[in-house]
C-alpha cells in the first residue's frame, strides 16, 4: 500500500498542493492535517504509523512536513521500518529508507529544520520583547478597567461578597478571584518593613 501524508501548520495554510503531488505519485490512501510539526503527537501521523504493515511505502514531500524535530524524524522512521516499511520524499529523493545512508540524512535533515525552527522561535522572541519596551500590550483585553479592579478591591476589603461584586461588574467569580489573588502575590512581593 502506497500512503501519503501531508501537513501544513496553521488552518489558513492550504494542503491541495502537496496532496495532488501525493496522488501523482501514487498515494492510494493519503493522511494529511492542519498542525503544527513541533512534534509528532498528531492524530493523522500516528494513525498513518498504526496502519503500516510489511511492504507498505509513506511518501511525503519535503522531510519538514513529516518531522522539524531529528529525535521525532529518528522516532518516526523507526516506526516506520520496524513495521517493514518505507518512507521516500518527493522533493528530497535522497530519503528513501531502502538505502543505507538514510538514517544519516534523515538526521541531518530533521537536525537543519530544528535549528531553523529555533531560530524563527528567537526570532519571534525578540520581535516581542521590542515590541513590549515600545509599550505594546500582549494578550487579551482586560475584563475591567483599573478604576474598576480598585473599586472591586475597595469593596472586597470592606466585605462584600465575591459573588455580589462579580455579579455588579458583570463578570464571572473566576475574574474577581483573579484580582484578589493578583493582589496578594502583589502584597506578599512587596518588602516588608
Amino acid at each position: 500500500m502506497k500512503y501519503g501524508y501531508a501537513r501544513v501548520s496553521t488552518e489558513a495554510q492550504d494542503l491541495t498542493i502537496q496532496v495532488e503531488r501525493l496522488q501523482e505519485a501514487g498515494c492510494e490512501k493519503i493522511f494529511f492535517e492542519k498542525r503544527s510539526g513541533k512534534d509528532a503527537n498528531r492524530r493523522q501521523l500516528q494513525r498513518l504509523l498504526k496502519a503500516l504493515k510489511p511492504g507498505d511505502l509513506v511518501h511525503a514531500v519535503v522531510s519538514d512536513r513529516i518531522a522539524r524535530d531529528p529525535v521525532d524524524m529518528l522516532d518516526i522512521l523507526r516506526t516506520v521500518t520496524a513495521a517493514g516499511a518505507g518512507l521516500r520524499l518527493l522533493d528530497e529523493p535522497f530519503i528513501d529508507t531502502t538505502s543505507e545512508m538514510s538514517d544519516l540524512m534523515l538526521f541531518l535533515l530533521g537536525w537543519a529544520a530544528r535549528w531553523q525552527r529555533r531560530r524563527i522561535l528567537e526570532n519571534t522572541a525578540t520581535g516581542r520583547a521590542r515590541a513590549r519596551a515600545k509599550g505594546v500590550k500582549f494578550g487579551r483585553k482586560p475584563k475591567l478597567s483599573l478604576q474598576q479592579r480598585l473599586e472591586a478591591l475597595a469593596r472586597l476589603a470592606a466585605g462584600e461578597a465575591r459573588h455580589d461584586v462579580a455579579s455588579s461588574f458583570k463578570v464571572s467569580g473566576s475574574t474577581i478571584s483573579r484580582l484578589q489573588a493578583v493582589e496578594a502575590d502583589r502584597d506578599d512581593a512587596e518588602p516588608q518593613i
